[in-house]
């Protein structure tokens, strides 16, 4: 039969389920083979030939019509993973009835009268076959998703048969061990099988589904608590599952050794489609999703022995995926994931300077879910990340995405979760460390021409963000410069470029407007105030470029020694704001000249879709203090829960803590409209961090003078030459302890993980658009 008759069946079926008024027996097979027998349709036919109205017609009108639907498709596809789908008509019943319940699904979630439909048992569908016995009946959903377990480890439709004979010896897929058939060799396999474009598009179908079964999430507004486990996920990776691990194996180990490059030769892709990277984004979105795991980082040592001696123990989380992923331990095994993610990420970069010489892969986003998941869930890897160079080339991808994102509406989900990563890495003192290294990949870039290190590129592209970003991102701002204070004591060499660069930000966050204009405007000063202080009290003798900066600025300080706390100036301060709501100085930071090559950040295109976003938790609640010790230790410095902030917080308290403190001290006005007090400013003002810096003025500024004086100098590679050579030694207040403010989980983090991954997943996934025009509550669509 024609693919156009088929299409015409298929429809003129959809007709008569959609005006049926009666409901239709499960047991009229002519009926119901009509949506899957006899058809040979795509999933965009199937799209276009069920239209959304006419599902929900039938949802409304005759909704034991969709049951019974939905019922004989599952069946369908248990049927089809029971007898292995040897002839051809089966592989095509076992694809239609797939890409007809991934159609259906969304609109079954957004009802909720219909959510517990697929929880509920189905009669007769028993777990012994054949056996009517009702206490043995799976519900739907389990025997769904068990289906298309068994369905993905399936010889000659999913993975390479291994036996060489007829169809009659053809392997039994109840004794078939799923492990001996991994797609991809890597993580626990050595054998990569032969690339095969059937096996991998069927196997592309049935993760579609298993991502639209696991979608339901998406129709549960944000919950506070977050704690909800959606249960396709939670039944999916448990041990009801036999290829639980064969599946997480696959799916990892295909993301890791995918290389878009054509197999290393440039402009490959034009010569030969690849039907790798639609399976791949599948695999990518299916495994952060199956990765969704709230409980705090689950530790796991790889080592557990099964007596039930060790209760006390907590077992690993019940997720089997997330207890896979937090065991792995060998170091082939993380150098295997690192350098795939690493050369994932860094495709779109390969982009500018060889144009089209490789395809650009678009799941960048899913990549850094799951490198954030990696490090979440896995210390092991963590460390194994940061103990090497290799870091850095996570690191210059992401830093090239936050730049070319910053002017982007559409795309603050990317920033956040660039951010996020990056804060989570600078709690480990090995990546301060890292940054040292000379950059000399020239990657173009809208930023200023500069010779240093990865710190330099660093606090470049933060400066660039700060200063030239859109307004949505000020909430970053606290966690940019906690990245550069976490690094700061272990930067050897600040360039010229970028100690101007921290002093820019310095100047542009002391003015008293923006000081006054809102409550935490304030911290962004203290942050600033640590760096300067860790690198002249750790690393004053590399750094003769930024004590040079900080000379040459020096008014900036004794502005901000000299803070006005009068209400007269506090008014005035704010008046001047009124008339030039500018949101930083742009214009006193000499920009370089930018990159050769480089193409300045683009805002979105107007009416681009975007998906909203919950807000993240502030700075304090998104780490927690730690002193770096003599030996290098970490000590926890948070109050314990019962003491009170006020008292017993360390002499160098700093603003985080007081800001309850300061909300009560700064006036609320009629109009709820924050206003300063003098009070609030004298509050924090006593505790600006200057005594360092002032020293180093005090010392350092006469003798400055005196050369120039003497050498009658406007020169300054001569003062710089005589920074280098100085010292302060004795003369500095006695080093404060190194603080570092390391990333915690918590729950506002994991719920706006949640929303950020499911609102990725939502807009990637336009052909079939799965989730498009239907009733999400989890985030909102919005237009630029």
């Amino acid at each position: 039969m024609g693919s156009a008759d088929s299409k015409l069946n298929f429809r003129k079926a959809v007709i008569q389920l959609t005006t049926k008024t009666q409901p239709v027996e499960a047991t009229d097979d002519a009926f119901w083979d009509q949506f899957w027998a006899d058809t040979a349709t795509s999933v965009q036919d199937v799209f276009a030939l069920v239209p959304a109205a006419e599902i929900r017609a039938v949802r409304e009108e005759s909704p034991s019509n969709l049951a019974t639907l939905c019922y004989k498709a599952v069946e369908k596809l248990v049927q089809g993973a029971e007898s292995g789908c040897h002839s051809e008509k089966e592989k095509q019943i076992v694809l239609n009835c797939s890409r007809l319940l991934t159609r259906v699904l969304p609109y079954i979630f957004e009802d909720p009268d219909w959510r517990g439909f697929f929880w509920s048992t189905v009669p007769g569908a028993g777990r012994g076959a054949g056996e009517d016995d009702e206490e043995n009946a799976r519900p739907l959903a389990e025997s769904l998703l068990l289906a298309v377990a068994d369905l993905l480890f399936c010889p000659d439709f999913t993975v390479q048969s291994h036996r060489r004979s007829t169809v009659d010896s053809a392997e039994d897929i109840h004794s078939l061990d799923s492990c001996e058939y991994i797609w991809e060799a890597g993580v626990g396999f050595a054998h990569s099988p032969q690339p095969n474009y059937n096996h991998d598009m069927n196997r592309m179908e049935l993760l579609k589904l298993l991502l639209t079964c696991f979608s339901e999430a998406m129709y549960l507004p944000p919950a506070p608590d977050s704690s909800s486990v959606n249960p396709w996920v939670q039944f999916f990776c448990s041990t009801e599952n036999r290829h639980a691990l064969p599946l997480f194996t696959s799916l990892l180990n295909t993301v890791c050794a995918y290389d878009p490059v054509g197999y290393g030769i440039p402009y490959n892709h034009l010569l030969f489609s690849d039907h790798r990277e639609p399976l791949v984004e599948e695999a990518a979105q299916v495994l952060i999703v199956s990765l969704d795991h709230d409980g705090a980082t689950p530790t796991v040592d790889g080592t557990t022995t099964g007596t039930a001696m060790d209760d006390a123990d907590p077992p690993g989380p019940e997720n089997l995926f997330v207890n896979y992923l937090s065991r792995i331990h060998r170091e082939e095994d993380f150098q295997f994931i690192l350098k795939g993610i690493a050369r994932l990420l860094s495709n779109p970069l390969l982009q500018t300077y060889l144009p089209n010489s490789t395809k650009k892969i678009q799941f960048h986003q899913e990549l850094l879910v799951l490198f954030w998941k990696l490090c979440d869930f896995n210390k092991k890897f963590l460390f194994f990340v940061l103990k090497s160079s290799d870091v850095l080339d996570i690191l210059v991808p992401i830093l090239h995405f936050l730049n070319d994102a910053r002017a982007d509406q559409s795309r603050v989900g990317l920033m956040h979760i660039g951010v996020f990563i990056l804060l989570l890495l600078s709690g480990e003192r090995n990546f301060g460390v890292r940054l040292n290294k000379p950059y000399s990949v020239r990657v173009p870039m809208d930023i200023p021409v500069f010779t240093g290190t990865h710190a330099d590129l660093l606090i470049v592209v933060f400066h660039k963000i700060i200063t030239s970003g859109h307004q949505r991102l000020q909430p970053l701002f606290d966690c940019l410069l906690t990245i550069v204070v976490n690094v700061s004591p272990y930067l050897k060499s600040l360039s010229m470029v970028a100690a101007n660069k921290l002093l820019h930000l310095l100047e542009a966050f002391s003015t008293t407007w923006f000081l006054f204009s809102a409550a935490q405007n304030h911290h962004l000063v203290f942050f600033l105030l640590e760096v300067f202080n860790n690198i002249i009290q750790y690393q004053f003798d590399g750094n003769s470029n930024l004590v040079y900066a900080i000379i040459r600025k020096r008014s900036v300080f004794h502005q901000l020694a000299n803070l006005p706390t009068d209400p007269p100036t506090i008014h005035k301060a704010l008046q001047r704001r009124r008339r030039a709501p500018e949101t930083l100085s742009r214009t006193s930071s000499q920009e370089g000249v930018s990159m050769e090559g480089s193409h300045p950040a683009a805002p979105a295109e107007p009416g681009t879709l975007k998906a909203s976003l919950v807000a993240t938790p502030g700075i304090e609640k998104l780490t927690e203090k730690s002193q770096v010790s003599e030996d290098g230790t970490l000590r926890s410095l948070e109050p314990a829960p019962q003491q009170s902030s006020a008292e017993g917080s360390p002499a160098s308290e700093e603003p985080s803590q007081a800001w309850r403190e300061q909300r009560r001290l700064s006036s609320a006005s009629a109009g709820g409209q924050w206003s300063p007090t003098s009070e609030w400013v004298l509050s924090w003002k006593s505790k600006l961090p200057l005594q360092t810096i002032m020293r180093l003025l005090q010392v350092l500024v006469p003798q400055v003078e005196k050369i120039c004086i003497d050498k009658g100098l406007t020169d300054e590679s001569e003062i710089l030459r005589f920074l280098q050579h100085g010292t302060l030694v004795g003369l500095l207040p006695v080093p404060h302890p190194i603080l570092i403010r390391k990333y915690q989980a918590n729950s506002g983090t994991a719920m706006w993980f949640r929303t950020y991954m499911w609102g990725v997943i939502y807009l990637r996934n336009v052909d079939p658009p799965v989730w498009y025009d239907t009733d999400v509550k989890l985030f909102e669509i919005q237009r630029v």
